[in-house]
């Protein structure tokens, strides 16, 4: 069945939903390469009137997925073929309606079945409705059958578990309890345009419920998520759709009038952006990534708030080699990572990631961070950032950087928010407030240490 096919627009929101789950899940699948749904979600989206519904139960189905993967396995008589992990996913997809979501279970049932036959999956009709039938009636056995551990009752992968309970074992519980809870929606109030407080009065002029962040003195939450087309101003760049941690970047690499800045690794632009909206007297700033197309997502934010940057389709390597006497005043490397702690708003990294990865991550993360110190000036500013809460991704690449170049201090973060490490700062997710990230702040001395 071609991809064409399968994505028909004649398809119900649950066949939809299983087609783009079976890209994404570690199921019995016979491709080789998962894809994450932040890639597949917005190919459809313009085709699907059910887009709302379509992202909550890819979303819920990754968030939940070992958990119903337990659920359904005394429902499953014969294990699926590997050509057959599209009507896995899709039993996972009526599960979740059964189990988490406020749909009544005939309805779920019924859309569900429905799905298996516009998947023309006509003999697997009645097992598919035989096995969510067992589960709506054995709910309250299937529940309590499942095992007590963490991977289990978290619905996070065991390397995944052990790798946080070994790092922060008074946090970890938390860490997965907000992983497990969809992120509020943050707002970022441009400070060129009007304060905070001024906009949070445009705010309640549309019966709008917000309150301001804790930490970012440009945050704003909103008790509800809204489209941005609802925000008053956002079309003239009054405000930005950024988490609190990671609006911290701009407050804590403070540029200053007449400086060069880098941004090392900018898109999407959020931090491009603040940096520019916190200091409109800077000299410039070179905005890099090597994916065009992400690129362009970065000039499309410069454009609606009004604001100019040096855009580079490069990476920081290559940026280094073609500019070699090029010096920056200060330079944010937000860092490719393992965005362990942006689960929450993207629950597939928990199946996309690996434990792997993280070594590679590091590696590359080491190499960025001697590039972009190369870069920086004497008495420069380089502020390293990631969105994970793996110390091996943060404390553990910046530690032994200043250890052995010479010329790297740290400037310590003093603040209220987040946890000191052997080297920078730690943000934890907290289920009505930030994301997790992490900051380490570094000089560059003009003299050896």
């Amino acid at each position: 069945m071609s991809a064409q096919t399968r994505l028909s627009p004649s398809l119900n929101t649950r066949a939809r939903a299983a087609v783009l789950l079976e890209q994404v899940l570690p199921l019995n699948r016979q491709q080789h390469q998962p894809r994450s749904l932040s890639d597949l979600l917005p190919q459809v989206a313009s085709e699907e009137k059910d887009q709302g519904l379509l992202q909550e139960l890819c979303f819920g189905v990754c968030r939940w997925y070992t958990r119903l993967d337990k659920l359904a396995a005394p429902l499953i008589r014969q294990p699926f073929k590997p050509k057959d992990a599209q009507l896995h996913a899709l039993l996972l997809v009526g599960l979740y309606q059964m189990f988490y979501l406020r749909i009544p279970d005939h309805a779920a049932i019924s859309e569900t079945v429905e799905a298996c036959r516009q998947l023309q999956q006509d003999w697997a009709v009645k097992v598919i409705n035989g096995m969510l039938r067992t589960a709506q009636r054995d709910k309250a056995l299937l529940e309590s059958g499942l095992p007590d551990t963490t991977p289990i009752q978290t619905a996070h992968p065991k390397w995944l578990v052990d790798a946080i309970e070994a790092a922060w074992p008074q946090q970890a519980p938390s860490v997965f309890n907000a992983n497990n809870e969809p992120g509020p929606m943050c707002l970022r109030v441009n400070v060129r345009q009007g304060s905070r407080e001024q906009y949070l009065a445009r705010l309640r002029e549309r019966n709008i419920s917000a309150r301001a962040g804790q930490w970012a003195a440009s945050a704003v939450y909103l008790e509800k998520a809204r489209e941005v087309s609802e925000l008053p101003g956002f079309d003239e760049g009054a405000v930005s759709v950024q988490d609190e941690a990671a609006q911290l970047s701009a407050f804590l690499l403070d540029p200053q009038p007449g400086e060069r800045i880098l941004d090392a690794c900018a898109a999407p632009g959020g931090k491009t952006g603040h940096l520019l909206e916190q200091q409109p007297a800077l000299a410039e700033l070179v905005a890099l990534d090597m994916d065009a197309r992400r690129l362009t997502r970065v000039q499309d934010n410069l454009n609606r708030l009004h604001l100019n940057a040096t855009l580079q389709h490069s990476s920081l390597e290559q940026y280094a080699q073609d500019h070699p006497h090029a010096r920056f005043d200060r330079i944010l490397l937000d860092a490719p990572c393992s965005a362990t702690g942006v689960i929450r708003r993207h629950p597939d990294i928990k199946w996309l990631r690996k434990r792997a990865d993280i070594g590679k991550l590091a590696d590359t993360q080491q190499r960025l961070l001697q590039i972009a110190f190369a870069l920086l000036k004497p008495g420069g500013t380089l502020l390293y950032a990631t969105c994970s809460v793996l110390p091996q991704e943060n404390s553990r690449v910046v530690n032994p950087f200043l250890k052995h170049q010479p010329r790297a201090v740290e400037s310590i973060i003093e603040a209220p928010w987040g946890q000191a490490c052997e080297a920078g700062r730690q943000l934890f997710p907290s289920r009505q407030g930030h994301d997790g990230f992490y900051y380490a702040r570094i000089l560059h001395s003009a003299t050896p240490a």
